[in-house]
């Protein structure tokens, strides 16, 4: 509901059709699919009690699962580098950042993705499945679903190894390098009251930040899935419920401009009524 209220608004108020709000916008469309991918089938596992999914729902369920999450990842990037030039580049936001140039950068994250996984899915789907099929997971994550292969996967587990490393550390390398120039920024800010309020924004970004990556850098930056299979549950909740369930509020819907939005939509529905 979050996602979709950050959705409605971005594109119903012209006053927040700027590249930031529109990067959020995309940011948030994507974590909507991300989470209509795992949500509703372990919803009904607890409603229904069966627990079973067929292979290729399973397969597809894991392809969209690495492809919109590694949007997420690219679309975090940008956004941080949206915000890096907006803090520390402020007179030359205008001439860098525009709509056009937002959503090249959108396109450029989805196109991507696609580009990493689309290949990794073709090789997984070409595994012998000869049992046991019983996955120690919630939802089909592709390094159980590889684990539980009867063919040699030592080339698809360091391939899969490869791609979702570059993906998560390439995204936190350029997160951490615009964060850390937002931060000295932030620190040679005049006043302390302005120090204070994007210390307050920063923060919070970055306790959500850290939450997501942390999780996933456990999960898929090493080598060996097999030895950490059931621990990896506990760490895929953090990224599949606790932070999209966080971003909206944290990314957006805390924003005055946001809220002015939100009262102005609300006002023009009251007068049409």
């Amino acid at each position: 509901m979050g996602n979709m209220v950050i959705i409605i608004i971005t594109w119903a108020d012209h006053h927040l059709q700027m590249p930031m709000y529109v990067l959020l916008s995309a940011f948030s469309f994507c974590e909507c699919c991300f989470i209509t991918t795992i949500i509703p089938k372990l919803l009904s596992v607890f409603l229904s009690g069966r627990q079973t999914i067929p292979f290729p729902a399973c397969l597809t369920q894991a392809s969209f699962f690495l492809f919109l999450g590694a949007g997420i990842f690219f679309l975090m990037a940008v956004m941080s580098l949206d915000r890096y030039l907006a803090i520390c580049k402020p007179l030359h936001y205008a001439s860098i950042m525009n709509l056009r140039v937002s959503f090249l950068l959108i396109f450029l994250c989805y196109t991507l993705s696609l580009i990493f996984f689309t290949g990794l899915m073709l090789r997984v789907s070409q595994l012998s499945f000869c049992g046991p099929n019983i996955i120690s997971h919630f939802f089909c994550d592709l390094g159980s679903l590889i684990h539980l292969s009867c063919s040699d996967t030592r080339s698809v587990e360091m391939y899969f190894f490869f791609v979702t490393s570059f993906v998560i550390l390439l995204s936190l390398i350029v997160t951490i390098i615009a964060y850390s120039n937002i931060v000295v920024t932030v620190l040679r800010l005049p006043s302390a009251k302005e120090r204070q309020k994007a210390f307050s924004t920063c923060a919070s970004h970055l306790i959500v930040l850290s939450l997501m990556y942390g999780s996933c850098v456990f999960i898929y930056v090493k080598p060996k899935q097999v030895n950490r299979l059931d621990s990896n549950g506990e760490a895929a909740l953090v990224n599949t419920v606790v932070t999209p369930l966080l971003n909206p509020v944290i990314y957006t819907l805390r924003n005055k401009q946001v809220h002015q939005a939100l009262r102005d939509t609300l006002s023009r529905v009251r007068l049409q009524k």
